[in-house]
């Protein structure tokens, strides 16, 4: 991470909370979130692991998966907090998707997959494919979880694709993920475009953590110590798949605990200082 991502978290943070005394109240979090929650049975007990050892705080759950009606259960038997993880780009599994959502999955997916910009441009004639895949999807989660998920995120970040955003297909006021925050050695500029869009859009109609990066470079050690360090004053997300040998025993080993020091990992997606566009 280098100046210009410290910079930016000085010019992020919400305004500073304090006490009756004045003390200040910290308005940070650090949010460890597990990808693919329900996609097989492997992938939700090596998740499901690393919540009960306090190293995960939330999952974002895959429906029409092989393992989403089980990984519901225990989520829900377990006080899991499990927001959508919306799939656009991998085939549904499940016996119980219904056909019309294949069909219209299949044509989003070859779009999507077709070339890195796809998701950055508006296709008009896969309006009707996108709003059915997405309302779908939901529609499960619902019957899964008993509620309407409150955060959204996707499968390959593809609910950042334009037609979801452009199109609304988003509920308002949820928290949805942004894009990967800034780090060094950023070179391509279509991420940095990227990223302006995501964020304008939005920040007009939902809540975003402060600050969200990837936990997939274990090493240098630094670069996470110094991601940990924003969530004393910022709402942080850091994305994990457990699944990954590498990441799973980073979780359970205790190191996650050693490198955050004293900055806690929440039990939940807490995001108090999540903000709406301001």
């Amino acid at each position: 991470m280098n100046s210009s991502t410290e910079s930016s978290a000085g010019r992020n943070v919400p305004g500073e909370a304090t006490t009756s005394n004045g003390a200040p109240v910290s308005t940070g979090r650090l949010i460890v979130n597990g990808d693919d929650w329900g996609r097989d049975e492997e992938t939700t007990q090596r998740m499901f692991e690393c919540v009960r050892c306090g190293a995960v705080s939330s999952v974002s759950a895959m429906v029409f998966m092989p393992d989403s009606e089980r990984a519901a259960g225990m989520a829900r038997e377990h006080g899991v907090d499990a927001g959508l993880h919306l799939n656009f780009t991998s085939p549904f599994l499940a016996a119980n998707c219904p056909g019309r959502l294949l069909e219209h999955q299949q044509k989003v997916a070859k779009y999507l997959t077709r070339n890195p910009f796809a998701r950055g441009l508006y296709n008009p004639w896969l309006a009707g494919s996108f709003e059915y895949a997405v309302a779908a999807q939901i529609e499960e989660f619902v019957r899964l979880y008993g509620v309407a998920p409150e955060r959204i995120d996707g499968h390959h970040h593809m609910h950042l694709s334009a037609n979801v955003l452009l199109g609304g297909l988003l509920p308002q006021r949820i928290i949805v993920r942004r894009h990967f925050s800034h780090e060094e050695g950023e070179k391509a500029l279509r991420h940095r475009v990227f990223r302006l869009f995501t964020d304008s859009v939005l920040k007009r109609r939902n809540r975003l953590a402060d600050f969200f990066f990837p936990l997939t470079r274990l090493e240098p050690s630094a670069r996470l110590q110094q991601i940990f360090s924003l969530a004393g004053r910022c709402v942080v997300e850091v994305e994990t798949h457990p699944i990954n040998p590498d990441e799973y025993q980073f979780l359970t080993g205790g190191q996650i605990f050693r490198l955050a020091g004293g900055i806690p990992i929440a039990h939940s997606y807490e995001a108090p200082g999540a903000r709406a566009g301001n």
